[in-house]
């Protein structure tokens, strides 16, 4: 059991670097579906998640390592003035290395650095400006084992990402706690829940919490309206997306587990940008419903 209680922190820990706050999974496959209101696009994201954790010598101590595959398809039938076929599909294929070791009786430090490959390939190739870098560092206080009544934890940390638009790392903050066998809490960034536990097998939520895609656009293009004057070159698509919504989940086994999630979005901002992060389009910011589902292996 204590064993799995250090795996299970760890993979907290990097769940979080990772923007997946409370993940506890060695794998995850989800699909995930935005129609877009007061529009004939649509976003569709298939997504699979694998984490495979390494003890090492030192008590406490583990290497994280851990790999990512997105496939966005974005159905882009808006009426623009220029060709859009090019946007409808985008794929990124993520690789991070975390390391996490214990700081006395309650604390513990993880950081995570990573590399993502993210483009829609429309010449074939991988190319420079389809790398994006990552780098992420957090503290972690966590007072009795998270499954049980009573527990607290607080996560501290900061994020870089050479997409975020900012010449700063980002901060994470996310308090957790569970005060009964049957309610818990998390609240901060990037995910927001108040849980109920029906049982072993059966649990809701109800959260908010952040989502989306960044991608280059290999072959750039001037997307400015013929009348306007002016040239604006998309070189990259970003969609931002604030969720809130209901969760279900059922234990399949003692590790396997179903999910199906669905709810509005709060803020839904699709855009194309330059190579300075400017916009350069704004494409749909028209708050819509969501649905999301998948199965998870879990260490519990």
């Amino acid at each position: 059991m204590m064993k799995h209680k250090i795996i299970f922190i760890s993979l907290v820990i990097f769940g979080c670097l990772g923007m997946t706050a409370q993940q506890t999974d060695l794998f995850r496959f989800e699909y995930t579906y935005f129609p877009q209101k007061n529009s004939d696009n649509s976003f569709r994201r298939a997504r699979a998640i694998g984490a495979f954790p390494i003890k090492l010598k030192k008590e406490g101590t583990y290497l994280v390592p851990s790999l990512e595959y997105r496939n966005v398809n974005f159905k882009y039938e808006d009426p623009e003035a220029f060709d859009t076929s090019e946007l409808d599909r985008f794929q990124s294929f993520t690789a991070t290395l975390g390391y996490t070791f214990k700081i006395g009786e309650h604390w513990r430090f993880g950081a995570e650095t990573g590399v993502k490959i993210a483009s829609n390939f429309s010449t074939g190739d991988v190319i420079s400006d389809d790398l994006i870098y990552t780098g992420t560092v957090v503290f972690v206080k966590t007072r009795e084992d998270l499954l049980t009544d009573d527990a607290t934890r607080w996560i501290l940390g900061l994020r870089y990402s050479t997409t975020a638009g900012f010449p700063f790392p980002l901060p994470i903050v996310n308090y957790y706690k569970r005060w009964d066998e049957k309610w818990s809490f998390a609240l901060g960034t990037p995910k927001s829940n108040l849980k109920y536990y029906f049982n072993s097998k059966h649990e809701i939520q109800a959260f908010v919490t952040l989502d989306g895609f960044f991608a280059n656009i290999q072959e750039n293009f001037d997307a400015t309206p013929s009348n306007a004057g002016n040239d604006n070159i998309a070189e990259n698509i970003s969609m931002t997306i604030v969720l809130s919504g209901i969760g279900y989940e059922y234990s399949l086994t003692d590790h396997l587990k179903f999910y199906i999630y669905g709810g509005h979005t709060i803020r839904n901002d699709i855009r194309l940008r330059d190579g300075n992060m400017d916009d350069v389009l704004q494409i749909n910011e028209t708050n819509t419903f969501y649905g999301r589902s998948g199965i998870k292996f879990t260490i519990f």
